[in-house]
């Protein structure tokens, strides 16, 4: 049952993306180019739906589908970590055209070229995987 709740909240998920052109390769050009507000329209919306969605499960002491205790744990403070982290993710999502939300909901959507983005995701996550221990955090 829990399967099928999620296939079913994905399936919303891709087709918002997709509806809303958010997954768009032109739009995504536009916004890194400052030459239109529609991204960041976005990406502001779904910020602060997920602070007020963080607020409420905090709040009402909400547990996940499973039953489980939801553990918000503060991040680590270090300005080093995402300033790295940020500028390899938006040079990534500058070259491929997507980040990983939009890479599946392209997918989808029948762009089959989008497979070799994926499939670079997915190899550095292992490179990752297998030099953090060496990694400062």
């Amino acid at each position: 049952m829990k399967t099928i709740i999620y296939l079913l909240i994905g399936t919303f998920f891709g087709i918002v993306m997709y509806k809303s052109e958010a997954a768009s390769w032109f739009r995504i050009f536009e916004m890194f180019a400052f030459g239109a507000f529609h991204m960041y329209g976005i990406i502001g919306s779904a910020l602060v739906l997920g602070v007020i969605g963080v607020q409420i499960i905090k709040k009402f002491n909400l547990k996940a589908l499973g039953g489980q205790e939801m553990r918000l744990k503060p991040k680590d403070k270090s300005v080093a970590r995402y300033a790295i982290g940020g500028v390899l993710f938006g040079l990534g999502w500058a070259l491929a055209g997507a980040c990983p939300g939009p890479m599946y909901v392209l997918t989808g959507a029948g762009y089959v070229s989008i497979m070799f983005v994926i499939l670079g995701a997915l190899l550095g996550t292992l490179v990752y995987g297998l030099i953090k221990h060496k990694l400062p955090h």
